[in-house]
């Protein structure tokens, strides 16, 4: 598989040295599970009380699923920009897809707090249908510059769509 970048206008991308691709990859960790610490804050305040008294769609997973799987899809998306910012060599040249990135992790964000903090799973729908083009967005976009990263955003594209079908199945159940 080539994880080589494509070569976006034109450009060749100069390598970072390794101390600065490293020091990168723990700055990329930090701020998307800053996000995720942020989210699952504001999914506390409600998820213990007001949740479980919310009819729920089949096929939702057992709880301790969700943390499990939102901690390695996390990671899989701070790797997935990490290789993209590497890759280019510079946040000049990865602007664009880091942007769109970016958004996709605001749209997460605020799903949590529109749906747990606000108690609105009408809120809630409206935020991941558009959460799931971002994220489809993120994918094409670090395609051209590293497959790999745009590879690594498939199983969040996946399970982004599966709570999209738990945040409509829950809004409907509970009208």
């Amino acid at each position: 598989m080539n994880t080589e970048p494509a070569k976006a206008s034109g450009e060749t991308a100069e390598s970072p040295g390794a101390l600065a691709s490293l020091l990168y990859l723990f700055v990329f960790i930090a701020v998307v599970f800053l996000v995720a610490a942020a989210g699952g804050a504001v999914t506390a305040t409600s998820v213990n009380d007001w949740y479980p008294t919310l009819e729920k769609p089949p096929f939702i997973p057992a709880p301790w699923v969700f943390p499990l799987v939102w901690n390695f899809l996390y990671f899989m998306m701070a790797i997935a920009a990490w290789l993209v910012w590497k890759t280019t060599g510079s946040f000049d040249r990865s602007g664009y897809p880091l942007a769109i990135f970016g958004a996709q992790l605001s749209l997460n964000l605020a799903w949590s707090i529109l749906f747990f903090g606000l108690k609105s799973p009408v809120l809630g729908v409206i935020d991941v249908v558009v959460l799931d083009v971002a994220v489809a967005a993120t994918i094409i976009a670090f395609a051209r510059f590293n497959r790999l990263a745009a590879l690594l955003l498939v199983p969040y594209l996946l399970w982004s769509l599966f709570a999209t079908y738990l945040t409509i199945g829950v809004a409907v159940l509970n009208r």
